[in-house]
């Protein structure tokens, strides 16, 4: 996997129904985190809606997101909100 840097936009490879996010989703790398029992290291990403502003804090683990490439274009969907 490419190494993931701090403040690097990202991709989710998977759904992520326990924060409301979907594959494909873009977000925002805040910090990388060791997992506490050993395991593997996760991302604390922020969300951002089409305008800009911040709609969702989460930690997912690192293999769930990858970065963008020049081939990817973003898309636009409604977020779900419980």
């Amino acid at each position: 996997m490419t190494q993931i840097k701090l403040y690097q936009p990202v991709a989710l490879r998977h759904n992520w129904p326990e924060a409301g996010l979907r594959r494909g989703d873009v977000a925002t790398v805040l910090d990388l985190v060791p997992h506490p029992a050993g395991g593997q290291p996760g991302c604390v990403l922020e969300i951002f809606n089409a305008l800009g502003e911040s709609v969702r804090v989460a930690t997912v683990p690192v293999s769930t997101i990858a970065p963008l490439v020049a081939k990817d274009i973003p898309a636009i969907r409604r977020l779900v909100t419980a």
